[in-house]
């Protein structure tokens, strides 16, 4: 992407880079008042003192490459033009990273093909027809200063994977559209089949997708999904162009894939979509909607809710509109078409590779997803430009001989917004070779909207995490541990005070405000980005990056360069120490020489699950001691491991035919919390301890918590069963690994 020709609007500040000098006493001063990031780590989880030191040194040269003048280049080239899955654009930036990366050293530079059902629009439209006419203009307005916004390749509202149909019925407000929303309606008599159902989005969270299938399941003919600014708009604070957040036109595209069933191609569950892959049915794919769906801004949807009567909707209903919110009834009619090209086209995931010059067939596994569903300033251009910055430096390392010990692969992934599919269609094909090869995967999708840090990973691997940050600086001046954890209390304490006035229930992991090392990390990992085929169906470790801040133009056309360079990120700091982030830490991967997995703290977090699923349950017909005292023994055996680790990397050096052993064995530990089966009703998703519920939002011990909550108590008692001998197995596999550890080094010191 990086020598395409830029539309001439988009070219001129690339020749007004300016370069800022910095004396030399300020340097010493720079250096003198941040001690940690000038001065080398003593210790580094998984490395000997020696190998500590000189991964010291390669992360000092690595981290000094990655800059914010090329990071902001990198970014305007792929926010230039709309790019959504499957279009030209997209996939001519998918030809530019292959020509980028294998300029800039990487190997094994491969564009991959996957012929994928996909969607895209043909034409839609939503007329209220009664009482009063009214068309909708499902477009977004210019802004001033964004010439951006003029664009006229921007598309006009539409909602992947919708149903074609067109219908005209009773506009009911339904809320955000969940389960407990529909009751109510009941509840005042009013049923919604057949109807047209107007939601809003993010109140509470809840993905797209499950809002669709909800009113699926309630027998609507279609929904509408706008964006109320009580959530994203001028309720939060300034908008567009005078602020981050959502202006009155600003339309919340996205795919209402049921991908929280299957994700990846619909017509391969399982398998990867390659050309001339088998096939099944559209109409025996379980995640393609079959209700019309349409995207809208609040301008268009005032005019809905103005008109509507029918009782008055509860005062949680009510939005940041300057109207009175009703439920509707009959006054309202709306028209609605909506004519899709659902069908198989290609789409493209980019692979390249610096090949580990010790250990090549040990796999660190990096991707960020190209497609936006407009520019994608945040999602995911600016982790694409933190992608590139970070692929330059680490090809820079190799040319000048600093290769990694493991073989690094990075991926551009194509139609994560669609279904995850690009990520997912990979994972599938594979799965096998990742399973045998394969360290762990580090994700960034959004790499920037704001300067808060957010980093997920399984719990095995959040000390390592936790660690990295201790070695690089914030923008704030602060390291980035002290600036992640300041911004981490601050919001737990946020919640825990509207938990308070609400009377609402969070995560304790929310509403903990004593933040340590031990919860830093979130290690609650849901799904709706490219972690989750590696996390859930290969096995693999993952960890996600991510900086937020106020973001109201999320997946709209205002999600540009302008919005980023005024309000996510203006001097691209942020992306420059995303990309430094993510480097050091495949870096550590790569260059281990016992891998930093902690199965103490993994064994802890999962009795903190456990414990989370009990509190406040009847649990009479479930007997869950057997698993609790099966993480205490995973507990007892991770500690031992983790001591023998320590005082053999503390000896100074380890046989590398030992090491292989204990690593390749370590990195089955993750495999193992797979289930063949699969989550009960969900058998593409195989992971015991990580899932996702249907709105995206994380879900500890999915098959064990779906039965608990359903009372099925036979299926409990089964899913408890099978974790206990999954936390048995992984116990005499870590105390196996304990044993040739210990003995080993017991012979090399005699």
């Amino acid at each position: 992407m990086r020598s395409l020709v830029l539309r001439g609007d988009t070219i001129m500040s690339f020749a007004r880079r300016r370069l800022f000098f910095v004396s030399a006493t300020f340097l010493l001063a720079l250096a003198l008042r941040w001690p940690p990031f000038a001065q080398a780590q003593t210790s580094i989880l998984g490395f000997t003192p020696s190998a500590a030191a000189h991964e010291t040194d390669i992360e000092s040269k690595f981290k000094a490459i990655p800059s914010p003048d090329e990071e902001r280049h990198q970014h305007h080239i792929f926010t230039a033009e709309p790019h959504v899955a499957g279009s030209p654009r997209n996939n001519e930036l998918a030809r530019y990273i292959a020509d980028e990366w294998k300029q800039e050293g990487l190997e094994d530079v491969v564009i991959r093909r996957y012929d994928v059902y996909g969607s895209n629009p043909k034409f839609t439209s939503l007329e209220m027809v009664a009482p009063v006419h009214y068309r909708a203009s499902l477009r977004e307005m210019p802004v001033l200063g964004d010439p951006d916004s003029k664009n006229k390749n921007i598309s006009s509202a539409w909602s992947g994977m919708s149903a074609s149909g067109e219908v005209t019925a009773p506009l009911i407000y339904a809320h955000s559209g969940n389960p407990e929303d529909y009751e109510l309606l009941r509840k005042q008599g009013i049923e919604v089949k057949g109807k047209v159902v107007l939601v809003r989005y993010s109140n509470p969270y809840s993905y797209r997708g499950f809002k669709a299938l909800t009113a699926e399941r309630e027998g609507a003919a279609a929904i509408l999904i706008y964006s109320d600014p009580a959530e994203d708009g001028f309720k939060k604070g300034p908008v567009v162009p005078k602020g981050p957040w959502g202006p009155e036109y600003h339309i919340q595209r996205g795919a209402i894939t049921y991908d929280f069933m299957v994700p990846g191609d619909p017509l391969t569950p399982g398998w990867a979509s390659v050309p001339g892959a088998k096939r099944i049915p559209v109409e025996e794919a379980t995640s393609i909607p079959k209700i019309m769906a349409l995207p809208l801004s609040w301008h268009d949807a005032k005019p809905l809710l103005a008109n509507m009567d029918g009782p008055m909707a509860p005062e949680a209903w009510q939005g940041g509109l300057p109207i009175k919110y009703h439920l509707g009834g009959n006054r309202v009619r709306v028209h609605v078409k909506i004519e899709m090209d659902n069908s198989t086209q290609p789409y493209y995931v980019v692979e390249g590779r610096i090949r580990g010059a010790q250990l090549p067939d040990e796999w660190i596994v990096l991707g960020n997803h190209r497609d936006a569903w407009v520019f994608g300033g945040v999602d995911p251009s600016s982790g694409t430009a933190a992608m590139m910055e970070l692929t330059r430096a680490l090809g820079k390392l190799a040319k000048s001989g600093m290769r990694p010990r493991r073989t690094i692969i990075v991926c551009s992934w194509d139609g994560e917004e669609v279904g995850l599919t690009g990520s997912t269609e990979w994972g599938e094909q594979f799965a096998s070779e990742l399973r045998n090869k394969a360290v762990a995967y580090i994700n960034v999708d959004e790499a920037t909207s704001g300067p808060n840090f957010h980093g997920q990973a399984v719990a095995s691997l959040a000390p390592m995490l936790v660690e990295a940050t201790h070695t690089l600086k914030d923008p704030s001046g602060k390291s980035l541990y002290e600036a992640w954890k300041n911004s981490i209390a601050h919001e737990r304490r946020e919640a825990k005070r509207t938990e308070e006035v609400t009377g609402s229930i969070t995560d304790s992991s929310v509403t903990d405000s004593n933040v340590t090392d031990s919860n830093l990390a979130d290690t609650r990992i849901g799904s709706g980005s490219d972690h989750t085929v590696f996390l859930n169906f290969v096995g693999m470790p993952v960890l996600g990056l991510q900086f937020d801040g106020p973001y109201g133009v999320y997946h709209s056309a205002y999600d540009d360069f302008f919005w980023m360079n005024h309000f996510g990120d203006p001097g691209y700091r942020y992306h420059t120490l995303m990309s430094q982030l993510w480097g050091v830490l495949a870096l550590r991967l790569a260059n281990a020489d016992l891998l930093p997995f902690d199965f103490a703290s993994y064994a802890s977090n999962i009795r903190q699950f456990v414990n989370e699923l009990i509190k406040g349950k009847d649990m009479n017909q479930l007997d869950l001691k057997p698993v609790l005292d099966a993480i205490d023994e995973f507990e007892a055996a991770g500690k031992r491991l983790d001591d023998s680790a320590a005082r053999a990397l503390a000896s100074g050096s380890i046989d590398p035919k030992l090491a292989k052993t204990i690593n390749h064995g370590t990195m089955e530990v993750e495999r193992n919390w797979l289930n063949p089966d699969g989550i009960p009703g969900r058998p593409w998703f195989k992971h015991m301890l990580y899932g996702a519920r249907f709105t995206y939002a994380h879900l500890e011990l999915p098959g064990l918590t779906e039965a608990v909550e359903k009372q099925a108590w036979s299926t409990a008692k089964q899913q408890a069963e099978i974790l206990r001998e999954a936390l048995a197995n992984n116990t005499r596999l870590v105390n196996d690994l304990n044993s040739t550890l210990t003995v080993e080094a017991q012979d090399a010191g005699k």
